[in-house]
């Protein structure tokens, strides 16, 4: 009987102790997420000029980046792929159903 009672009341006291180290953790370290991200404004400019720096047509590339930075405050990073880190700048899709984002 004794040893049940020192046994719940250990128990107890185990599963207090992890709740607060997860509570410590999530206060300390808030996951880093692409989303997490979106309350800083980015270098649209800078990121789109990077992004189509090796396309044919820069120019249209540019602009089609630019507008999708804009709505999305996101350009993945690299000059080309890597478009599923910024889930809204590759759901953009033109009238047409093909994707707008370069």
């Amino acid at each position: 009987m004794a040893l049940s009672k020192l046994l719940a009341a250990s128990l107890i006291i185990v599963s207090f102790f992890l709740l607060h180290l997860t509570e410590a953790y999530q206060s300390v370290a808030p996951p880093q997420t692409i989303e997490a991200s979106l309350n800083k404004q980015i270098d649209c400019n800078g990121a789109c000029s990077y992004r189509c720096s090796k396309a044919s047509r820069q120019r249209l590339c540019k602009r089609a980046c630019g507008t999708c930075c804009k709505r999305c405050n996101c350009v993945p990073p690299g000059t080309s792929g890597n478009q599923q880190l910024c889930p809204c700048y590759y759901n953009q899709t033109t009238h047409g159903g093909r994707r707008k984002c370069p």
